[in-house]
């Protein structure tokens, strides 16, 4: 019985092999190997070179083989083999070189073993590896005879080129991605914030070290946990805000992580949506704030320290101008304005001490209401009359919009004062001159709502929010200046009552401040 042929080394069946080779071999240096090994055999040469360049043409690996065996290199011979003979033609052509005879072309780098009485004249091949259009090496295979290089075989080691381009770029995109994994895994495992990966519905995926560390929880537990069970903001409102996210894009929140003993840590919560596989998942990074919220209490204790403080001279200065203001009226001395322009002047630094000592006891969740029974009527009016000065320096009209029944309301009345005060002063500096100013008051249910509208440049619909946070104010041309303690003064008293607070508003058109505050159950 006849044996069965091995299938005869086709120029096909060779390109079939290489293409098998180089695809299944993702580590680059294989891939160079494996290319050199079958390609020089197909033709019988005596040595060949594959070198590996990168995005700048700089040489970054390459495969030698010479008889047969691959043998080693040195960096300084790649980029010297680049720089001269024919692959630094190849380069810089970007074209195939074919070589009958190596000892009538000047392109070729002759050895000492070029010789005639040597090894003398050789057929060489060399070819641009493309991917792409971008140049990714250059493969030359040297035949030990001249003429020896047949038109099959330059077209044979071409289809070769192209396979190893090919080969090469993904190869190099492999490493690529390897080289990015591992940063990545770097950077989430050795994050100093504890980082979890979670799909859209919250469920943990995965966590890195510093997650298991803070939270208490072994990673094992960790993974399938809800992490909404892990912090205490309202779940409905972050995925109402996962919604509004576009892959990539970032949000950033207060909230508080809870952690495997039951206590709770301050955190800064930043969520960013990522696409990974077609598949929408969530990366949640949790930032310590213990030791900022510290800060910020002893910052703030020291300064409500000051504001107390600073309240008693101020009074005594206070009373001190009441007194000298009383007795020039009566005198009818001409320099009892300047005394009034002083008075009022002080009158309003001690709103603002009080407003930032109200502040920061409001914000620690101090009970510091004293409520009784007031008419919305005589608040607003006071507040007028406090601002009046500056209201007639600017020649603005004042109208009022009042019931012709008294409301009246259950509030602190010293501090309602002020935040009327506070809203119409701020009307007073945005309003133009000879424009007008509107305060009113309805009741609305078992609330009355006050208002105060001004004449100004308005409020842009993004900033209707934020300008009652401290430290804010608008970044407008020409706009008064200040700390951006007013509003937010205005909307702590206002919640401390149980009401709310909040701006309607149109560019061009003016804004209308607008609070609600609880009415008195029984009048005076």
């Amino acid at each position: 019985m006849d044996k069965k042929q091995a299938p005869e080394k086709t120029p096909v069946n060779l390109l079939l092999e290489i293409s098998r080779e180089v695809t299944a071999a993702l580590d680059l240096h294989t891939v160079l190997e494996r290319v050199l090994v079958l390609s020089t055999g197909s033709i019988g040469a005596e040595r060949a070179s594959l070198i590996v360049l990168d995005d700048r043409r700089k040489p970054i690996d390459a495969a030698i083989m010479v008889d047969g065996k691959i043998i080693a290199h040195r960096s300084d011979q790649l980029q010297a083999t680049i720089e001269n003979g024919l692959a630094g033609w190849v380069l810089r052509e970007g074209k195939p070189a074919l070589i009958q005879d190596t000892s009538k072309d000047p392109r070729w780098l002759r050895r000492q073993d070029d010789a005639p009485d040597k090894s003398g004249a050789k057929s060489v091949i060399c070819l641009p590896l493309l991917q792409r259009e971008s140049l990714v090496g250059i493969l030359t295979i040297v035949n030990p005879e001249p003429n020896s290089i047949t038109q099959d075989d330059f077209d044979l080691l071409k289809g070769v080129a192209d396979l190893c381009g090919s080969a090469i770029g993904n190869s190099r995109l492999f490493e690529s991605l390897q080289a990015a994994n591992r940063r990545y895994r770097e950077l989430f495992d050795d994050s100093i914030d504890p980082i979890f990966i979670t799909d859209m519905e919250g469920e943990i995926l995965e966590a890195n070290r510093q997650a298991s560390g803070v939270t208490g929880y072994q990673p094992v537990e960790l993974i399938g946990r809800s992490l909404f069970d892990l912090q205490t903001r309202d779940r409905t409102v972050i995925q109402e805000e996962q919604s509004h996210l576009s892959t990539g894009m970032t949000a950033a929140f207060e909230s508080k992580m809870v952690l495997r003993n039951g206590s709770l840590m301050p955190v800064m919560v930043h969520i960013r949506r990522e696409n990974i596989d077609d598949v929408d998942m969530m990366q949640w990074m949790f930032r310590d704030l213990s030791e900022r919220k510290e800060l910020d209490r002893l910052r703030d204790d020291l300064s409500a320290m000051i504001y107390h403080d600073l309240r008693s001279p101020l009074a005594n200065v206070i009373s001190s101008l009441d007194i000298m203001l009383a007795t020039h009226q009566d005198q009818n001395l001409p320099d009892a304005s300047l005394i009034q322009i002083a008075y009022r002047s002080a009158e309003r630094m001690q709103r603002l001490i009080s407003a930032l000592l109200d502040i920061s006891r409001l914000e620690a969740g101090q009970s510091i209401l004293k409520p009784q029974i007031a008419e919305a009527r005589n608040l607003i009016q006071e507040a007028l009359e406090v601002v009046k000065p500056n209201i007639d320096s600017k020649m603005q009209s004042t109208s009022l919009v009042l019931p012709n029944e008294s409301i009246f309301l259950y509030v602190d009345v010293d501090m309602i004062r002020r935040v009327l005060i506070n809203l119409t002063e701020n009307a007073n500096k945005y309003t133009p001159n000879g424009a007008a100013i509107q305060l009113g008051c309805v009741q609305n249910e078992d609330m009355a709502e006050l208002w105060v509208r001004d004449s100004g440049p308005g409020i842009p619909a993004e900033s209707a929010r934020s300008i009652f946070d401290k430290y804010v104010r608008l970044q407008a041309e020409n706009a008064p200046k200040g700390l951006g303690l007013g509003l937010a003064f205005c909307r702590l008293a206002v919640e401390a009552h149980g009401g709310k607070i909040w701006v309607e508003s149109n560019r061009g058109q003016g804004s209308r401040f607008v609070m609600t505050l609880p009415l008195a159950k029984e009048t005076l």
